[in-house]
């Protein structure tokens, strides 16, 4: 069992920046692929970023390329999020989730067995 802990997300104007934490606990965090997800309202979850287990290998989404990057630090068990140049459409309930690792590069494939309990990030224009 892994549990995941967000913290950060709120209001920020567009073009500002937010960083997101998501905590991990339970079982070894370091074992597993952590994925980035958001939802906005009225529309289906999407995929955002993704890293996997030792950090040298990372995704993202072509709506958030070049302006948000995913990192974990294992000896802090935690994955970070950090989102540059916001966009009122980047607004959604943002989740951090985990996968278990093939223990190579970072890929789509497989679905998260944990989620975190997300955090809203709300972009005013």
């Amino acid at each position: 069992q892994v549990q995941l802990v967000e913290s950060g997300g709120g209001l920020v104007q567009a073009g500002g920046s937010l960083r997101l934490s998501c905590a991990g606990s339970g079982r070894v965090f370091s074992s597993y692929d952590i994925e980035w997800f958001r939802q906005a309202p009225g529309k289906d979850r999407e995929f955002v970023a993704g890293i996997n287990w030792n950090g040298a290998s990372t995704a993202y989404a072509d709506s958030v390329k070049g302006r948000f990057t995913i990192s974990r630090a294992h000896a802090e068990n935690t994955m970070y999020r950090q989102m540059d140049n916001l966009k009122a459409e980047d607004t959604a309930v943002y989740y951090c989730a985990a996968k278990g690792s093939t223990g190579r590069d970072y890929t789509r494939d497989g679905s998260p067995n944990y989620w975190g309990q997300g955090t809203q990030v709300t972009v005013s224009s």
